[in-house]
């Protein structure tokens, strides 16, 4: 899985004005990802609103980026949920031919205990066709993985490969690298400690801040699993304001934000999200007008 270490990016689904997908915009959102340093894609994430999309249009999602990457870079597909037997069914309904990987989410409000974490992907882990990324983001899910049941699934599951590590907690991110096997991959959710985390042995990052600012973030990643420190931490410093301008409102807001500054797509989101105010559409304007 070596073309999953380095710098992947959490694609946004842009909207029209009238609020359908933006298949003009989402081309030109994954050809910036490839023009400006990017080496992987990942689908139907978080980042992408994907709660928020039908079934249709989570296929014209698929199709567009699939056809617009055009197999220049690996793309990981998000499939995950809080049922587990429906996960396994869109999982073996989707054509997978075209990814690498599949990223799946701890399952969010059912509040599982550690053991019900760990039978959950282990039933994953049993029928997927593709390695699986594990993802723990307890901000948004109501329940950590704890680095012992990665431990455990790394160990138990030859499919379960990685994990996007977004508790941000540094600790906890070290207790995982140091707990699972060489060839796991931990791979960083947090864009604030990505830089540390590769530090001390993670494999690099899912990003969201990597989307506005590609040729930036993944030089920063890059120096930083070559070990050339005080070079990766200038460049983590003179993003660090940005990444608290993108989640100050929440995501995808920021980065959307982000993007409009840039000229990439609009900054429409789907309800229940709401657009970044003026006053932090101004600051990100004013970042994005000083840093490109």
């Amino acid at each position: 899985m070596k073309e999953l270490i380095g710098t992947g990016v959490a694609l946004v689904t842009p909207f029209t004005v009238e609020n359908e997908v933006d298949v003009a915009g989402l081309r030109r959102v994954v050809q910036f990802q490839i023009d400006n340093g990017i080496d992987y894609l990942v689908l139907l994430g978080t980042t992408a609103e994907s709660v928020t999309l039908t079934k249709e249009e989570k296929q014209l999602v698929i199709d567009t980026v699939v056809s617009e990457n055009a197999g220049r870079l690996p793309m990981v597909l998000g499939i995950g949920g809080n049922n587990t037997q429906a996960v396994i069914d869109e999982m073996n309904s989707r054509d997978l031919s075209d990814f690498t990987a599949i990223l799946s989410v701890s399952p969010m409000y059912n509040k599982p205990t550690q053991e019900g974490i760990y039978q959950h992907f282990a039933a994953i882990a049993a029928e997927s066709p593709k390695p699986i990324i594990l993802y723990n983001v307890p901000g948004r899910t109501a329940s950590n993985i704890q680095p012992e049941t990665v431990a455990r699934l790394s160990r138990d599951f030859d499919a379960i490969v990685a994990i996007k590590e977004a508790a941000g907690d540094i600790v906890q991110a070290m207790r995982m690298i140091s707990q699972t096997p060489d060839d796991f991959m931990v791979i960083s959710g947090d864009d604030m400690i990505t830089l540390p985390m590769i530090l001390a042995g993670g494999s690099g990052v899912i990003s969201v801040i990597g989307e506005g600012f590609p040729e930036m973030f993944s030089e920063m990643v890059r120096l930083g699993l070559k070990g050339e420190v005080t070079q990766a931490y200038k460049l983590h410093y003179r993003i660090a304001p940005a990444i608290d301008y993108i989640f100050a409102e929440g995501n995808p807001a920021g980065i959307k934000s982000v993007l409009e500054a840039r000229g990439i797509c609009g900054n429409s989101v789907r309800l229940p999200l709401v657009a970044a105010s003026k006053e932090l559409q101004g600051k990100i304007r004013d970042f994005v007008t000083q840093n490109t």
